[in-house]
């Protein structure tokens, strides 16, 4: 029932947005927060996800939009995975997409298995 009315809201709010709001589908925002006992402990890390029209097909664009110090990261705040760019899925999942963001604050994913390729730029 909550997901019939949201998904009616957010057409309705697409249609005649309110003075200086806006909703889109294909943007969303997600809130990471670092996890105790790492180096990202405290943090609140905020992660763009841009769906491309022929999602799932093609991946999102996934980026952190605050700053975060990782090899897998270029300064853009782009993710440096290989399953984000040209070994992207249509069986995966946003909210594994989510999980793998989240993963690069707890050490689950390393330089060394993050996807960097020779001559990639992090």
């Amino acid at each position: 029932m909550a997901s019939k009315r949201i998904l009616k809201e957010l057409k309705d709010l697409q249609k005649d947005p309110p003075t200086s709001c806006s909703a889109d589908m294909f943007h969303w925002q997600a809130t990471i927060m670092g996890p105790p006992d790492s180096p990202y402990a405290g943090g609140v890390f905020l992660v763009t996800i841009h769906f491309p029209p022929d999602y799932p097909f093609k991946p999102p664009k996934v980026a952190f939009r605050t700053k975060v110090f990782h090899p897998n990261i270029n300064s853009n705040g782009s993710i440096c995975l290989d399953i984000l760019k040209e070994q992207w899925s249509p069986a995966l999942t946003i909210s594994k997409v989510v999980a793998i963001a989240q993963s690069f604050s707890d050490g689950t994913i390393s330089s060394r298995e993050g996807g960097l390729r020779e001559g990639s730029k992090a």
